[in-house]
Parts: C-alpha cells; sequence; structure tokens
C-alpha cells in the first residue's frame, strides 16, 4: 500500500509571493513619487521665473498695486486680478454649495438605487463637458436672459461667468458630498428613526453632521476649482482688469473683468516678447495662484482631519 498522500498542495512559494509583493509596492511608490516630483517641478518652475520678475518690479508694488497695465503703463497691481477671482469664487460658491448639497442629500437619503443609478452619472455628465462651451452658453445665452430680467450687464460681464462655474462645479460638490453620506452607517440612520425622527431630520441632524469633514472638504475642492478656472471667465468675464469699487462693490459683477487665470492667457496670447516684464509676469501670477490654492487644500486636509468620523 502506497504511503504518498494523495493532498494536492495548495501552499504557495514564499519567494514568489515576496517579489510580487516587492513589484507592487516599488510600483505603487514610483506613482506616488511621480506626483511629487510633478508638483516639486511646477513650483520650481513657476518660482525660477516669477524671481525673475521680481527682480524688475517690486514685490509689494504686485501684491498691493490696483492697477493692472503690464503693456501701454507697465504698472503690475495684482489686486485687481485678485478681486474679480475672488468675486467670481464667492459668486459660484453660492451657486454650487447649495444647489451641490441638495443633490447629495436628495441621492443619498431620498432616491431609490434605481433612481440614484441614473441621476448620478447624469449629473457627473457636467464635469465632462468642455468648459469653453460652458463659456458661450453664459456669453449667448444666459446674459442676454439676465438682461431680460432687468440686470444691467456688460456684453462681457463676472455675474455670468461666475454662475456658470457655479454650474460647472456643481457635480463635484454633490458627487463628493453624496459619497460621504453614503459612507455613514445605516446603524445611525436606524437610531434616529427608532426616536421618532423623520426621515428630513436624519438628513441633516445625523447624516450631515456626521459626513461634515467630506462634505467641507468637496467645498474646498470645489472652490479650489473655481479659482483656477479659465475658459469661462475668458469667454464670458472678459480680459479687463478692473479694480473693486469699494464705494459700490456689487457695480463690479456687472462688468467685465479679468482674473488671475484670464491674465495668464492674456500675457501667452499678447505680443509680449520673452524676458520682459510682461512675460515674466505670467509666471508670478502663477505663483500667486498656485499659493492660493494650495492654501486651500491644507485648509480642507485640517478640516477633513478635525471633523473625521471614525465608524469602527
Amino acid at each position: 500500500m502506497s504511503t504518498e498522500s494523495t493532498t494536492p498542495d495548495l501552499t504557495r512559494s514564499r519567494r514568489g509571493e515576496t517579489t510580487i509583493e516587492r513589484l507592487y509596492k516599488w510600483a505603487l511608490f514610483g506613482c506616488a513619487a511621480l506626483t511629487v516630483f510633478v508638483t516639486g517641478a511646477i513650483i520650481v518652475t513657476l518660482t525660477a521665473d516669477a524671481v525673475k520678475f521680481f527682480e524688475e518690479v517690486d514685490a509689494f508694488e504686485f501684491l498691493t498695486g490696483t492697477v493692472w497695465k503690464p503693456s501701454s503703463r507697465q504698472e503690475f497691481g495684482v489686486l485687481p486680478l485678485v478681486t474679480a477671482t475672488l468675486t467670481v469664487t464667492i459668486i459660484s460658491a453660492l451657486v454650487a454649495i447649495p444647489i451641490g448639497t441638495a443633490a447629495a442629500v436628495f441621492l443619498s437619503e431620498y432616491a431609490s438605487d434605481r433612481m440614484r443609478s441614473v441621476l448620478k452619472p447624469s449629473l457627473e455628465v457636467l464635469a465632462g463637458i468642455p468648459t469653453v462651451v460652458y463659456g458661450y452658453l453664459a456669453l449667448v445665452y444666459l446674459t442676454p436672459w439676465l438682461r431680460a430680467a432687468g440686470a444691467p450687464l456688460n456684453f462681457q460681464n463676472l455675474l455670468s461667468a461666475s454662475i456658470m462655474v457655479g454650474i460647472l462645479i456643481i457635480p463635484m460638490v454633490s458627487s463628493l458630498s453624496e459619497d460621504a453620506m453614503s459612507a455613514v452607517p445605516d446603524e445611525l440612520r436606524q437610531a434616529g428613526y427608532g426616536l421618532g425622527a423623520t426621515k428630513y431630520e436624519v438628513s441633516t441632524d445625523i447624516v450631515i453632521p456626521a459626513a461634515a469633514s467630506g462634505i467641507f472638504s468637496s467645498y474646498i475642492l470645489a472652490i479650489s476649482r473655481a479659482i483656477g478656472e479659465t475658459m469661462v471667465v475668458v469667454v464670458a468675464g472678459g480680459m479687463s482688469a478692473r479694480m473693486l469699487d469699494t464705494s459700490n462693490p456689487f457695480a463690479h459683477v456687472f462688468e467685465s473683468g479679468e482674473t488671475m487665470t484670464a491674465a495668464m492667457v492674456h500675457a501667452v496670447s499678447s505680443d509680449a516678447v520673452g524676458g520682459t516684464p510682461e512675460y515674466y509676469a505670467m509666471f508670478a501670477i502663477g505663483l500667486t495662484l498656485f499659493s492660493i490654492t494650495f492654501a486651500m487644500n491644507l485648509i480642507s486636509n485640517r478640516i477633513a482631519a478635525r471633523y473625521k468620523e471614525d465608524y469602527q
């Protein structure tokens, strides 16, 4: 009688498994290192050319100046660009945050699985439309509608551009917020229902506070996206730098303006020769814009860490 076992050997070679795991580890490390390298390369490139700009233009004058006329008057005050950028960002946030959050609450708490499977991809299609299309929609349709409603708008204006940027970032707010709300354990919802709470009360008093870190992070990311938007503000907002009038700040949105990204496009598309202050101003603006968005992302990470809930 044979003493050999007929049981198959189901164990794997530890040497082969270790080799594969090392390959996975270094491949993932390479991807992570690539993202850090790209970020570092952007910072170095912007800083190197921005330093050349600040060798010819005083940094304090650049940061506090109220006139941006780089070609005609050689004045490089960035405040008109910053105020236009903040105007577009604030108005677009006022459009996107309420609508996006409400859409996320509906998709997470009210919509059936079948309805969610249709509505969420349909909503996210908005993020795939080219931004230049949004710009032309604002110019051709939105501005005439607002004029018909009585708004004294110029042909190109910051109000139409801001509203369209707000529509553009709604999918980012709604999708990320809905993901955060869906991650809230059902036990918390059931506990609320057990205490007699309505669906609306569970949504607003339990789900939204529990998902606050993810929701706030979506707000910050969407706002950062609005700050960096280019084509919508170029097409619909115009490229005329104007300083905010403190005596009548609301009139600023009815006129054309130039955001920081639009100024960079203007610098590239103008006749500015390489090596001139007009050319290097593009990198100074880019470094300023990068600093603002980088700070926004740091704030997002701090908020997410501060209000993160652990359900384990």
